[in-house]
């Protein structure tokens, strides 16, 4: 199949591909501002070091302890989604009105490219929600380390502000309908080509003669009935003249 007739094909089913994109993005549109609930994010950073004193983290590093520290990065990511620390959230706060389960599917731990700065991260329909559970978190950790791993050796660096009211991490409005139209249009477009390919029926001279093989030597209009009504009112009329044509002679 040519170029040209894929064209020929999306005009005349674009129709059936503009119905598609527009159900899809105003339906998306109004699901995202309307019916989903906003997440907000906030978050904490921590430093793994050999003392929990931040001002003798320069005088302490060397390489050894770096990369010593570093390993101790990736086991302490796990620790903190562990119900040992959750059950001591949930206890030592019970206003979050959590259990050690939600607050594990709550939280997130992440650290970057390898650093010894751990970022404790939490969502929830309220920012000061999600500020005082990341809060209560790192608290907990940095206390209960010690009794777990014989080293005191985490610091907060910054805390979750509760008062500050930043805009939501989700959803995205804008991005969901966006990818909305893309889906919408690429599915519009298989679901054309797909009709046509479907649709065996002969309709112009080309598929007569894609089907046959043979040459079109006439074709026969189609003639609608209202065709048919001027047809018989002109045949008429044209009867008439001549009749009066040959009574006056």
């Amino acid at each position: 199949m040519e170029l040209k007739q894929y064209w020929n094909i999306i005009l005349k089913k674009l129709w059936l591909i503009a119905i598609l994109v527009v159900a899809a993005t105003v339906g998306t549109g109004i699901y995202s501002y309307y019916f989903v609930n906003p997440q907000y994010e906030a978050s904490t950073k921590l430093i793994v070091n050999q003392t929990s004193n931040p001002s003798d983290i320069l005088s302490k590093i060397d390489l050894s302890t770096i990369n010593s520290n570093i390993q101790l990065v990736k086991s302490y990511k796990e620790i903190i989604k562990t119900n040992r620390i959750m059950d001591a959230v949930a206890s030592q706060y019970p206003g979050l009105g959590m259990s050690a389960g939600e607050l594990i599917d709550k939280v997130s731990v992440s650290s970057v490219n390898d650093t010894l700065v751990m970022s404790v991260t939490a969502r929830d329909p309220s920012y000061k929600q999600a500020a005082e559970v990341v809060n209560a978190v790192s608290l907990v950790f940095q206390q209960e380390i010690p009794n777990l791993m014989s080293v005191d050796n985490v610091s907060i660096l910054n805390e979750a502000d509760p008062t500050k009211t930043p805009a939501p991490v989700s959803p995205n409005p804008l991005m969901n309908i966006a990818v909305s139209f893309a889906l919408s249009l690429l599915l519009g477009l298989g679901l054309a080509l797909l009709l046509e390919y479907l649709d065996d029926t002969v309709k112009t001279e080309e598929d007569v003669a894609t089907l046959l093989g043979i040459p079109t030597l006439s074709v026969i209009p189609k003639i609608k009935e209202s065709d048919l009504v001027v047809d018989k009112r002109q045949a008429v009329e044209s009867v008439r003249r001549e009749s009066n044509v040959t009574f006056e002679s």
